[in-house]
């Protein structure tokens, strides 16, 4: 996902697509562990999906309190 794709999503999609990344990221996680993972660089792109995800959450986070 792109930085504008996730900008675009509400808080409530972004939590859970948060959420359903994090439940990737495992089973990912799970195949490399047993050796049947097809695509090792899916791991590295679904971790700066979440880093993504969270860092728009923080901003908004941030732009309410000031508010």
């Amino acid at each position: 996902m792109k930085a504008v794709e996730i900008r675009d999503l509400t808080t409530n999609d972004l939590n859970k697509k948060l959420g359903d990344l994090k439940a990737e990221l495992f089973n990912l996680r799970f195949q490399l562990a047993v050796n049947q993972l097809e695509n090792p660089m899916r791991i590295k792109a679904v971790k700066k999906d979440i880093a993504r995800i969270k860092t728009v959450l923080r901003e908004r986070e941030l732009k309410e309190s000031v508010n």
